[in-house]
Order: C-alpha cells, then sequence, then structure tokens
C-alpha cells in the first residue's frame, strides 16, 4: 500500500509540469496517499557565484518559488487538492534533494516528469534518470 507520494516538479515548466501533478493526483486518490509535492532552487551559496548574493537572497527566491509551486498545484489540481498537498521547497541539485526528501518522507513512489533527452543530457544524465537509478522507492515517470 502506498502512504506517501512525492512528486517532483520544475516550476519554470509550468505546461509540462500540470500533467504530472495531475498523474500523481490520480495516483494519490487511487491509494489514499498523502501527495507532497517538491520543487528543487540550485544552491549558489556553496561556489564562487554564491560570493555575489546577500543571504537574504535564498530566503526570497525560496518563498517566491514556493507561491509559484502553490499556484501551479493549485492550478492543476483545484483548491481542495491544493489544501491537503504538502508543497516542500529544496535548496541543491535536484537529484539530491529528490531522493534525500524521499528518505526523509519515508515515501512510497516519486512521480516526476521526463522531458526529451539533450544531447548533453546523454553524457551527463539527466535528473529523472538519476533519480530512477538511485532511488530505494518505486519511480512513475510521466513523458
Amino acid at each position: 500500500m502506498i502512504q506517501t507520494i512525492l512528486c517532483a516538479v520544475d516550476v519554470n515548466r509550468v505546461k509540462d509540469e500540470v500533467k504530472v501533478l495531475q498523474a500523481a493526483a490520480r495516483l494519490a486518490a487511487a491509494e489514499g496517499a498523502q501527495l507532497d509535492v517538491i520543487t528543487v532552487l540550485p544552491d549558489y551559496g556553496m561556489s564562487w557565484v554564491g560570493g555575489y548574493f546577500d543571504e537574504q537572497h535564498t530566503k526570497d527566491a525560496r518563498d517566491k518559488v514556493k507561491q509559484a509551486l502553490r499556484n501551479l498545484v493549485e492550478e492543476a489540481l483545484g483548491p481542495e487538492v491544493n489544501a491537503k498537498v504538502r508543497h516542500l521547497v529544496a535548496v541543491g541539485t535536484a537529484y539530491h534533494e529528490i531522493l534525500e526528501t524521499a528518505k526523509k518522507d519515508s515515501a512510497d513512489l516519486i512521480v516526476l516528469g521526463a522531458h526529451r533527452p539533450d544531447l548533453k543530457d546523454y553524457l551527463l544524465g539527466p535528473n529523472a534518470a538519476r533519480v530512477v537509478r538511485h532511488s530505494k522507492c518505486s519511480v512513475f515517470v510521466v513523458r
């Protein structure tokens, strides 16, 4: 039985992510599971780029992205479902934060989208492929 579903979305790809959210919501409804939705901000604080941003920058960015995430979920699933969803914003590398959050939340299933791979994705591996490869739980990939 699936108790927790973690759905990973990119708030910058609204059109693509609506389909992913709807698939995750259908699975959660069918299983009676908690739906958690996560988006990940890149972490500039650890690189030389981080020196150009003040401490407040990451907090402001996180707050802005959390509101964008709430808006995206409400647009895709409606206000009733949105009220029950846990909205999560992580800072770091997308695949790493998705896997860590799934582990911490004891997620039974991760739902995420996959875009058509570019040449760089074949060489480096897209986030979706890394999540599928390293996840301890099942992964549902929406094309």
